[in-house]
């Protein structure tokens, strides 16, 4: 699971922006003006017949703030990303 929905600067940050582009999901921020310091992004891929899915997770950032539920807070009543 992506750490940044737990994050203090999810709805700021450049490398989630990014991980939500990989994921076709709508941005929290269209103009993110955080850049977090040395993030780390597990991709883990998989294939399912001719269909190749990727899913992209950060799993450790130097600047991660926790504070839980932030995500959940700003698109409530959506399911938070897995």
């Amino acid at each position: 699971m992506c750490i940044c929905v737990n994050c203090y600067f999810v709805d700021r940050c450049q490398t989630y922006h990014s991980v939500e582009h990989q994921h076709q999901q709508p941005h929290l921020t269209e103009n993110p003006d955080f850049e977090p310091n040395e993030p780390t992004i597990n991709v883990n891929i998989r294939t399912k017949g001719e269909y190749i899915e990727m899913e992209w997770d950060v799993v450790g950032c130097n600047s991660f703030l926790r504070e839980t539920g932030k995500w959940a807070k700003l698109r409530p009543g959506e399911p938070i990303p897995t």
